[in-house]
């Protein structure tokens, strides 16, 4: 069949058979690729959300042997969906306010990050991991009950895990009937082989019971980071938690 060109010719190319055959299989491919790899549309989204006038809040005291004077730390928090089976508390912002001067510029700094990633929403429990791994190249302390800070922001930390925990934001695993019952037996086999001995009764040490809450010569578990270790049946065990080395 013979083609009248009616145009300047300005250029041309040769098709080959088996060009033509590519190209008519391409379309068809074409589909299919697209629906192999399909691209999200993702959609960011942001609520601004303004500081209220009034805000709920709660105060916490610590005393620390590295301080003169007590830190007295308080979280304010924000009312999501007030009035609304949907209720919920969250930390807002935090102040960290003593007579002590020594350390001022680190503890407004810490109050404002602290307080930024709060209000950046979010899960936020990470803080306190965070927080309480700070160790004091200087030496931590023991606080009331037996329980070791390896420094004053791991104890911060500590405030901002219990504040956590009343708000509903963290939860404690529940330790099992089974376990109480447990500790509650070996306490009590501690006690009665250390009395047996007859080695006992000093006043200091009927008093360092009474204020840790824990025999005389507990040591610190590696677990609950609380002075309540005894060595019972040749295993170290502890009288809070339950852990064992032995298992």
């Amino acid at each position: 069949m013979a083609i009248k060109i009616e145009k300047k010719i300005k250029g041309y190319n040769v098709v080959k058979p088996e060009d033509k055959a590519a190209s008519a299989a391409a379309p068809a491919a074409q589909p299919a690729a697209s629906k192999e790899a399909p691209k999200a549309e993702v959609i960011q989204m942001h609520e601004s959300l303004e500081r209220p006038e009034t805000l709920v809040g709660s105060t916490y005291k610590i005393k620390s042997p590295l301080f003169e004077h007590a830190l007295y730390v308080t979280v304010n928090d924000i009312v999501l969906n007030a009035g609304t089976q949907h209720e919920q508390r969250r930390p807002f912002e935090i102040f960290i306010n003593s007579k002590n001067m020594d350390h001022f510029q680190w503890i407004v700094a810490l109050t404002r990050i602290i307080s930024a990633v709060f209000r950046k929403g979010g899960d936020v429990t990470f803080l306190v991991e965070e927080m309480k791994a700070v160790f004091d190249p200087r030496g931590g302390y023991f606080k009331a009950g037996g329980v070791y800070m390896p420094s004053i922001v791991a104890e911060i930390g500590g405030v901002i895990e219990q504040h956590m925990k009343t708000i509903g934001l963290i939860h404690d695993p529940e330790m099992d009937e089974s376990t109480r019952k447990l500790i509650a037996e070996k306490r009590a086999a501690y006690e009665a082989a250390a009395n047996g001995k007859g080695a006992a009764p000093a006043a200091t040490e009927t008093k360092t019971e009474s204020a840790t809450g824990f025999p005389p010569g507990a040591t610190l578990c590696a677990k609950c980071n609380t002075q309540a270790l005894v060595l019972m049946d040749g295993c170290q065990t502890c009288l809070n938690c339950g852990y064992s080395k032995c298992g």
